[in-house]
């Protein structure tokens, strides 16, 4: 890569730690939503003296959204001499809870050992500040250049991106001719590109019962049980059937390889916040919250009818068996190119710094490529970022120095190539 852009990087890599540490140290905790706005001023703050442009946008009606914890996203643009390509750089300020386990304070921005610990440092704070000390440099290397950077700091990416990514997405802020490619700084490893992430759908499926005094449950109707034979036909009949089912889609880790499904929540019956002893009461209700991870060679519909059909089986051979089922969310999985401009330039700058051919995956879970794709209609959208992806909500999370350094080398040649057409 360019000497001066390689080494005005590593010049700045103390001040690409401290940055990392100063964003950790916000306790952008989602749900309820802590500290967004305090985190979105610090980073307009920042790149305000770069002379960026900033805006502050409330997401005012997205789920969550109060005064008391409003969804601010900040977005900061950059206009070069001439006019040409957008690159958009976008993250995610919030993080889940901590947790317990932790060695150090998860909000304490705890260097040591060249690593960077706290909640939010793999994902995504590293990638936030690696992305920013990229495009300042690259800014001061290439004062001439063409185009536009953006960069963002969105929330509510661990609920679903709605208060952020999904509404800017609504205003026209992830669309042409605004922006022509984006790059979310996620913690999928150095060298990795992702190109995109499997499909969700969670539902809540409630199974019906009669109340009666528990001493007499023959004279009820056990909700409770009826569940209980819902998941055994789910253990017996879908779960062995979504084992079977392969994708071609590069997903990692080789688990999620093929058709997932995981059980959220189950509650039936006396609440858990009585006091003293519980009622005897037969429940006549019970409520399982499912969470299924399906692939680019399933339609959603086929997704949804494997659980009905269950579902009614049981309706027709279980005496007075009934059920509900409800929509929570549904995304389809996608897939970028791996010779789309964005991959493309990315992978020139991991040949460039590590000097070997970039790994394209795919998430097993998703995240906010799916509103810029779906929303905004922008399919030059891929993830790049520092940080190891199995450390992502874990205590002691962490990401390494070096690793952010070599990333915002990474990003500021796909800058390079996207904006001034290097190597093309």
């Amino acid at each position: 890569m360019d000497e001066r852009l390689s080494r005005t990087i590593e010049e700045r890599t103390d001040e690409l730690a401290a940055l990392a540490t100063d964003l950790i140290r916000f306790p952008t905790v989602n749900p309820p939503g802590d500290a967004y706005r305090p985190c979105a001023e610090f980073i307009a703050d920042r790149l305000r003296k770069r002379s960026f442009g900033v805006e502050f946008i409330r997401a005012e009606g997205t789920p969550g959204d109060s005064d008391r914890y409003p969804r601010i996203n900040v977005v900061a643009r950059f206009d070069g001499r001439t006019r040409g390509s957008t690159v958009h750089f976008n993250s995610h300020i919030d993080v889940v809870e901590a947790g317990e386990g932790w060695t150090v304070d998860p909000f304490a921005g705890t260097v040591k050992d060249g690593r960077v610990y706290g909640r939010g440092a793999c994902d995504m704070k590293g990638g936030l500040a690696a992305s920013i000390i990229a495009a300042e440099a690259f800014m001061d290397v290439n004062p001439d250049f063409p185009g536009a950077i953006e960069i963002s700091g969105t929330v509510d990416e661990e609920s679903g991106g709605f208060g952020g990514v999904a509404y800017l997405a609504r205003k026209g802020y992830f669309s042409k001719p605004k922006v022509d490619h984006v790059i979310i700084p996620e913690p999928l490893n150095k060298d990795r590109i992702c190109l995109g992430h499997r499909g969700v759908w969670w539902a809540e499926i409630e199974t019906k019962g009669e109340m009666a005094h528990g001493s007499m449950p023959f004279l009820g109707d056990c909700a409770v049980r009826h569940m209980g034979a819902v998941i055994r036909a789910f253990e017996e009949e879908l779960f062995p059937a979504l084992d079977q089912k392969r994708t071609r889609m590069p997903v990692v880790p080789e688990g999620a390889r093929r058709s997932t499904m995981n059980i959220n929540a189950i509650h039936g019956g006396q609440t858990d916040d009585y006091s003293g002893l519980p009622s005897p009461n037969v429940p006549d209700s019970c409520r399982m919250v499912i969470d299924r991870r399906f692939l680019l060679e399933e339609t959603l519909a086929e997704v949804k009818d494997e659980i009905v059909t269950v579902l009614d089986r049981l309706k027709e051979s279980r005496k007075k068996f009934d059920y509900t089922i409800r929509d929570v969310m549904e995304v389809l999985p996608l897939m970028t190119e791996r010779d789309a401009p964005v991959a493309a330039a990315v992978a020139e700058g991991i040949r460039e710094v590590f000097g070997r051919e970039p790994e394209y995956v795919i998430s097993p879970g998703t995240y906010d490529q799916k509103h810029v794709t779906r929303i905004g209609h922008l399919h030059d959208c891929i993830a790049y970022g520092p940080g190891i992806l199995d450390l992502a909500h874990r205590p002691d999370e962490w990401v390494g120095i070096t690793d952010m350094v070599e990333s915002a080398k990474v990003m500021a040649v796909g800058l390079d190539r996207l904006l001034r057409g290097r190597g093309r």
